[in-house]
């Protein structure tokens, strides 16, 4: 896996290449002209105190906090794709992920995938920071062979053991100690505001809130990815974190396991009712069953 880092990837789209490809994507003229006029000619200045910096018309790029500037994103890489069938290309937003499959120790397809990833890139004007962008080696052999690692713009990158991916730490060996062990630790820093708000006479029902949007939220941060294959201590370390809540609010919190199932039952329910969802038809076949 090639998690990629890019320099500064929104104040880098160029509007005329992106106008260009949301005319092949089927955008209408009038459409493609009022994006091109909001990403044109956009006055930027410093303000400091009562000092003001003069006006800098900018050009380029996508305004950064701009809701529709993600998007924009997605569709001036939507030609990014793998060329390899053993290769799958991973975007959320800006970030890129290329995963390899490499079968006998040839790692041809693999390593021109990041070739012309690296190609594309500068094609359309986006700089990898090959300082950040790391490399992990996920291999199950008995009989490991040395991976020579990815080469881009004459830079090796760097092989890590483990990697946090949208805010899941990914190891080699496709265990989740480490997620776990970081999510608790963050969890249990949260659940001193409970005893404050219960000594300022909260009730059961509003502490019962508040600890859904603060330790709630960080347990159950990606869990239908990572739960399923904790271990049992794992689980155990979990679940304590909700015991000590349910303790200081006083009020009946739900059981990680049973929040796993219901996040489980709502993803599969929203992939079925997503067709364009690559694995709807999956869930399909399990309905006609």
């Amino acid at each position: 896996m090639l998690f990629i880092d890019y320099s500064s990837v929104f104040n880098t789209i160029v509007p005329s290449q992106l106008i260009n490809k949301l005319r092949t994507l089927g955008l209408n003229t009038s459409l493609c002209n009022w994006i091109l006029d909001f990403q044109t000619g956009r006055p930027q200045v410093v303000s400091v105190g009562h000092t003001t910096s003069v006006t800098l018309i900018l050009s380029t790029g996508a305004p950064q906090g701009c809701v529709l500037s993600p998007l924009l994103y997605s569709l001036f890489t939507h030609d990014c794709t793998a060329r390899h069938d053993s290769n799958t290309i991973i975007k959320f937003a800006d970030d890129t992920t290329v995963v390899g499959l490499i079968t006998d120790n040839d790692e041809t397809s693999y390593r021109e995938e990041v070739r012309d990833l690296a190609a594309w890139c500068q094609d359309n004007n986006l700089s990898l920071n090959v300082i950040k962008t790391k490399e992990m080696i996920v291999d199950y052999r008995k009989r490991r062979t040395k991976h020579v690692p990815i080469l881009i713009d004459r830079a090796a990158m760097e092989q890590f053991e483990s990697f946090k991916f949208l805010g899941v730490h990914i190891t080699n060996k496709l265990t989740w100690s480490k997620h776990t062990k970081t999510v608790v630790k963050t969890a249990r820093q949260n659940p001193f505001p409970h005893g404050i708000l219960k000594r300022f006479g909260m009730g059961p029902q509003i502490l019962k809130r508040f600890h859904s949007c603060t330790i709630e939220s960080i347990l159950t941060g990606c869990i239908t990815a990572w739960y399923g294959n904790c271990s049992a201590s794992e689980r155990k370390a979990l679940q304590r974190v909700v015991r000590t809540a349910q303790y200081i609010t006083g009020a009946k919190l739900s059981a990680i396991k049973d929040l796993y199932t219901r996040w489980c039952q709502r993803k599969a329910l929203n992939i079925f009712n997503d067709s364009s969802h690559p694995s709807h038809r999956l869930f399909s076949l399990m309905c006609y069953l």
